[in-house]
C-alpha cells in the first residue's frame, strides 16, 4: 500500500482558483444539507504563545462520494519577519470505505488558495454585481491569494493595500502589479486604503481592530480573513454591528472567532446577528444583500470540510494526470 505525496508545486498546479472556488461552493453546501462531519478544531498555543498547534478532522459524507481526512498544522505569525509562511502543515486523506490513506498534501499551499476562494464565494453572493474598489488590509500570503481569487468574480477596477510597515506595502504593490498587470497602490493608513472601497479584506495577522466601522463606504462588502481565536479581531464592534454577518460555519463562529465573541460580550449584538452560513447562501436557504446600501460581512475561520474537498480535487487531478510521488507505507 503506498499514499500520494503531492507538494506545493503539485496543489498550485491542481487547483486553480476558479475550479477552487467551484470546489468550496460545493462542500459548503454539502455541510448546509448536512452531509458533513465537521467537529470544531482543537488549537492550542505553545507554553510561550510563540504559535499554534492545530488538527482540524472531518469528512465530506454525501451518498458516493465521501472522503475523510484532517488537517494538522502550526500557526505561527511572527514567521514572516524570517521569511517563512505563518501556517505550515499537512491534509491527510483517508478512503471512507475501509479507512485507507490515500493522500498527503502540503496544507499551506492548500489553505493559501481555499481561503481566498471561499472569500471569493462569498464575495460572490453578498457584494454588489458592481463592485470592484478592493482594498486589501495586510501584504502577506493571504493578501496574494485574495487578489487573484476576487479577480474571478468580480472585474476589479481599482486596488490599494496597505501594511504597518509601509515597505511591505511598496513592495506588494509593485509585485502585483507586474503580476496582474493592474495597477495596485500602497496606501498610507488603512482608512486611506478602504475610503470608497465597496470589497474590503482583512488580510493581517492583527490582534486589534485595523479596520472601523465608520470607515466603511455603505454598500461595501467586507471579507475579515486574518483573525481566528478568541483574543484576536481586524474589525472593531461597530462594524460588525453594522453589517449583514455571514459565517463559514455557525458553531465555529460562536467559538472561535473575537470578531464575533467581543460584541457578544459587549451585548452589542446576540447570536442571531449571524443571518446564515454561506453554505446557506449557495442552497438558496437564507436572504444575503437586500440592498445596495447594505454592509455584509463574511467571518473566515477555515474548515475542514474545505480542505478535504480542495485536497480531493488536487488528488484526482494528480491521478489522472500521474502526478506526486508513491510512498510505501
Amino acid at each position: 500500500m503506498s499514499v500520494l505525496f503531492l507538494n506545493r508545486e503539485d496543489v498550485e498546479t491542481l487547483l486553480p482558483y476558479g475550479e477552487c472556488i467551484e470546489v468550496m461552493a460545493g462542500a459548503l453546501a454539502a455541510l448546509a444539507r448536512g452531509e458533513a462531519f465537521q467537529p470544531l478544531r482543537a488549537a492550542h498555543w505553545l507554553p510561550d504563545r510563540r504559535g499554534l498547534l492545530v488538527a482540524m478532522p472531518g469528512g465530506l459524507l454525501a451518498p458516493g462520494d465521501e472522503i475523510l481526512g484532517v488537517k494538522v498544522l502550526t500557526v505561527f505569525p511572527g514567521n514572516a519577519a524570517h521569511g517563512e509562511e505563518s501556517h505550515q502543515g499537512a491534509v491527510l486523506l483517508f478512503d471512507a470505505a475501509h479507512g485507507r490513506p490515500l493522500a498527503f498534501l502540503d496544507a499551506a499551499a492548500i489553505t493559501a488558495i481555499r481561503t481566498a476562494a471561499v472569500s471569493a464565494l462569498a464575495t460572490r453572493l453578498l457584494a454588489r454585481a458592481d463592485a470592484g474598489d478592493l482594498a486589501l488590509l495586510g501584504t502577506g500570503v493571504q493578501a496574494r491569494t485574495h487578489l487573484a481569487a476576487l479577480r474571478e468574480v468580480r472585474p476589479l477596477r481599482r486596488v490599494r493595500v496597505w501594511s504597518r510597515d509601509a515597505e511591505n506595502a511598496r513592495r506588494f504593490a509593485a509585485a502585483e502589479s507586474a503580476r496582474h498587470g493592474l495597477a495596485v497602490e500602497p496606501a498610507p493608513s488603512a482608512r486611506e486604503a478602504v475610503a470608497g472601497a465597496d470589497l474590503i479584506c482583512t488580510v493581517s495577522a492583527a490582534v486589534a481592530p485595523i479596520l472601523r466601522g465608520e470607515w466603511i463606504a455603505p454598500g461595501a462588502h467586507v471579507n475579515a480573513v486574518g483573525a481566528c481565536t478568541p483574543d484576536a479581531r481586524e474589525l472593531d464592534t461597530a462594524a460588525v454591528v453594522r453589517a449583514r454577518l455571514f459565517v463559514d460555519r455557525r458553531e465555529s463562529a460562536l467559538h472561535e472567532p473575537g470578531e464575533i465573541l467581543t460584541p457578544l460580550r459587549e451585548g452589542a449584538i446576540g447570536e442571531d446577528h449571524i443571518l446564515g452560513e454561506i453554505g446557506e447562501l449557495v442552497i438558496g436557504r437564507v436572504e444575503g444583500r437586500r440592498a445596495a446600501t447594505d454592509v455584509t460581512l463574511f467571518e473566515s475561520l477555515g474548515l475542514t470540510v474545505e480542505d478535504l474537498a480542495a485536497a480531493r480535487h488536487v488528488y484526482r487531478q494528480a491521478v489522472a494526470q500521474g502526478r506526486g510521488i508513491p510512498l510505501p507505507l
